[in-house]
């Protein structure tokens, strides 16, 4: 009960991102597990596309975004992989009028597998998806621009 009235006691515009994080995470987390990656690539770059409306433009800071995705990561059953996290975070990104760019890398580790990690970057820094050794991971090339 705490958790709700807390909730209603965020301004409206909060509010409203925060449900929009939350759904959108579902969605995006939904999308990578029953979709082909180019599938669902696809939908959300028609998403990001879309126009917000104007009142919305930056009046939503980064730092407001990444604080309701990481709110609805903390609540969404089963966690949250660093892909989804940064799928959400680019889109929201967007239709608020920000530039995120996703990255995604890889480092080999021990036993010779890879591992990936996934992260959005604005204005040159990591805005989610910093970890204290990110630097290992070698950046794939841009997904941008590149037909599903």
């Amino acid at each position: 009960m705490k958790r709700l009235h807390k909730f209603w006691s965020l301004g409206s515009q909060v509010r409203r991102l925060l449900l929009n994080a939350f759904v959108l995470l579902t969605l995006v987390r939904l999308g990578l597990w029953l979709l082909p990656f180019a599938a669902l690539q696809q939908i959300i770059t028609k998403i990001r596309q879309a126009n917000p409306e104007p009142e919305q433009v930056k009046q939503i800071s980064v730092e407001q975004i990444i604080w309701a995705v990481n709110v609805s990561s903390y609540y969404m059953p089963g966690g949250v992989k660093c892909l989804a996290r940064a799928l959400t975070t680019q889109v929201l990104m967007n239709r608020h009028g920000y530039l995120p760019e996703l990255r995604i890398g890889v480092a080999k580790v021990e036993g010779g597998q890879l591992e990936a990690h996934a992260w959005v970057e604005s204005q040159g820094r990591v805005v989610i998806g910093n970890l204290t050794d990110l630097s290992r991971f070698t950046p794939l090339p841009s997904l941008e621009g590149l037909k599903p």
